[in-house]
């Protein structure tokens, strides 16, 4: 995982902007108001989730993506390749500083003094090009389910598995984007098998790791982070091994490692 004091970030501008945002992600970017912000993704053609970020119309032609997890250089020069004839730009940005700030309403966004607050509900993730950073804000967002993408989980899961539709960052009822085919296949056919879930997990183990049993992978580490509970994790499961918790049997994964779920979302 990248240094959680910084944010990679990119900027789209131009007139064309919100239509070529709205053909590339997977959230409808044509209902994003100025001030507003949604969860989106950048799928591959086959509808694997390879960025996720917080989108922010910053003004009418400008919209800011704020990467949860990933290199914003190379997602840049990604997007450059569909831009053709579109009037937009699309910049990478040095990475900012990343810092909790106070309650601002879920979807806000504020700009004040160069330094843009994306509101969360009970805080806010304020980037600025100078200063230092904190990471209090990945815990609370590690209990809402807010999933990070790791560089090992970078387009190897749908976003059902990542679970989000619930964050709103995927629309199946909205016109054709990179993946968009498969997402909704899965969606009215049965979706995915692997979901999103938390839970204590010890002893820690690292972001980007996989959980096996008997050498066969089951599950993925988003992220995981030490509090006061102990070791707090997030990870997709196969939804036959979260089964068994749900049904009241212990989740051993080989190397010793325990999973005891405390939440779990659906796609």
């Amino acid at each position: 995982m990248p240094n959680p004091l910084h944010a990679e970030t990119l900027i789209l501008h131009g007139p064309d902007a919100g239509a070529f945002a709205h053909a590339q992600f997977s959230s409808k970017v044509d209902a994003l108001a100025v001030g507003q912000w949604q969860f989106s993704a950048w799928l591959d053609p086959h509808g694997r989730v390879c960025a996720l970020f917080h989108l922010a119309r910053l003004e009418e032609q400008r919209y800011l993506l704020m990467l949860r997890g990933g290199d914003a250089a190379a997602l840049a020069a990604a997007l450059q390749r569909f831009v053709f004839r579109s009037k937009v730009v699309v910049t990478a940005l040095a990475p900012g500083p990343l810092a909790s700030g106070p309650a601002i309403p879920l979807h806000r966004v504020l700009q004040e003094q160069g330094v843009v607050m994306v509101g969360c509900g009970d805080h806010s993730l304020q980037l600025s090009a100078s200063g230092s950073g904190d990471d209090a804000w990945r815990l609370p967002q590690l209990h809402a389910g807010w999933p990070w993408l790791n560089s090992a989980a970078a387009c190897k899961f749908h976003p059902a598995a990542l679970s989000l539709q619930r964050l709103g960052a995927v629309a199946v009822d909205k016109g054709c984007y990179p993946g968009q085919e498969i997402v909704a296949r899965l969606h009215f056919r049965g979706g995915d098998k692997r979901h999103l879930h938390r839970g204590g997990l010890s002893p820690a183990a690292a972001i980007g790791d996989a959980l096996r049993v008997e050498g066969i992978e089951v599950g993925h580490v988003l992220d995981s982070m030490h509090s006061s509970r102990g070791n707090e994790a997030l990870v997709i499961l196969s939804d036959d091994i979260a089964k068994q918790a749900r049904a009241g049997i212990s989740l051993a994964f080989d190397h010793h490692l325990a999973l005891e779920l405390e939440a779990s979302w659906p796609a």
